[in-house]
């Protein structure tokens, strides 16, 4: 029996930045996905998925996928492309403790897990890298099926503990560091992750174009937004000063938590003012969230931020060692309540 387990993730600093080449700190955290199962006989594959009460069959050998999101189908035939050979079907369980549509990637743990369980059922069964499985990983979710986003996701839950992600020059950089209790408010909105990522960034992808047409040495990384882009109309202006304040804010939160003695209370106060400008000017966030951050900072956390996509999903609070009184207020204004810690990336156990 081969059983892998990968977690879920939170993004710290970066919202809606990788996908425009900006970087992003991300935190892989404990609540998992655990796939469990072994080869079969014949050409079968079954993946039992008590969870929701459903189950998916196909043959090995027969790949058309059936949904925008056949994320099981997907990953096989990337693993192959790879070189991975399966001459025989499997069958394996799927559990998960990941809240669904809710901004912890409960989806990309699931990809995740399943290309790491796949490497090891595979005729050619081998322990891969983090990082092939996350590129891999990134393949079966989402140029499969040309859907928007960056490779944050993938990395995260691949590498596992805190990730920094600097899209642009392709590097990774992790962090083991303990970032104490963290509290995971959800919502219970179901978030709406396509619509508001196209909207996020495909407004700001032709913004940026306009810029680059009219300023061609416009940089993202290190450019100060000037206010006399008469090419610009206000609702566009706004939105690209928004995204510079946020990639400052970024870049101030990802120094600090590289720092040996960072200071939690400043993580704390960063994460706010980066959901801040999220909440109000992106507009990504919900009444529900902002009533869940705002119980949580009255009840005494560092600092709390949406987390996902938005629109719905779940928000976290950095907290004191007593994290019960901010489980408490986050109840209180209707959310659910988790308390978790940083954890390890995906692993067979």
């Amino acid at each position: 029996m081969i059983n892998i387990s990968t977690p879920s993730r939170i993004c710290f600093f970066g919202e809606h930045q990788d996908y425009l080449g900006l970087p992003v700190a991300a935190t892989s955290i404990s609540l998992r996905s655990i796939i469990s199962g072994k080869k079969r006989d014949d050409k079968q594959v079954i993946i039992n998925l008590p969870d929701i009460n459903k189950k998916e069959k196909f043959c090995i050998d027969q790949l058309d996928y059936q949904n925008s999101r056949d994320y099981f189908k997907s990953g096989i035939k990337v693993c192959k492309e790879s070189g991975m050979i399966f001459s025989n079907g499997f069958e394996c369980t799927l559990r998960s403790n990941i809240p669904i549509q809710a901004g912890l990637s409960s989806s990309s743990s699931i990809v995740v897990g399943w290309i790491n369980f796949l490497s090891f059922v595979s005729d050619t069964k081998k322990s891969m890298s983090s990082q092939a499985i996350a590129e891999l990983a990134f393949k079966a979710e989402v140029l499969e099926f040309d859907e928007p986003g960056g490779m944050m996701d993938q990395n995260a839950v691949s590498f596992g503990n805190t990730l920094i992600i600097d899209p642009l020059r392709k590097n990774l950089t992790k962090l083991d560091i303990d970032l104490g209790n963290i509290i995971i408010g959800d919502s219970k909105e179901t978030k709406d992750t396509l619509g508001i990522i196209h909207n996020c960034k495909d407004r700001r992808m032709q913004i940026l174009s306009k810029l680059k047409k009219y300023e061609p040495n416009f940089d993202l990384h290190q450019s100060v937004l000037k206010n006399n882009y008469n090419f610009l109309n206000s609702n566009d202006l706004e939105l690209m000063h928004a995204t510079i304040e946020n990639r400052d804010i970024s870049f101030a939160g990802i120094a600090e938590l590289s720092k040996k003695d960072f200071s939690i209370e400043k993580i704390g106060q960063l994460l706010l003012k980066h959901h801040e400008i999220l909440s109000t000017r992106l507009n990504v966030s919900t009444m529900q969230i902002d009533r869940m951050i705002e119980a949580s900072m009255d009840a005494g956390a560092y600092g709390a931020k949406i987390t996902g996509s938005g629109g719905g999903g779940c928000m976290f609070a950095l907290t004191p060692e007593d994290a019960n009184p901010i489980c408490e207020a986050i109840r209180n204004v209707g959310g659910d309540a988790y308390v978790v810690k940083s954890d390890r990336g995906t692993y067979k156990l």
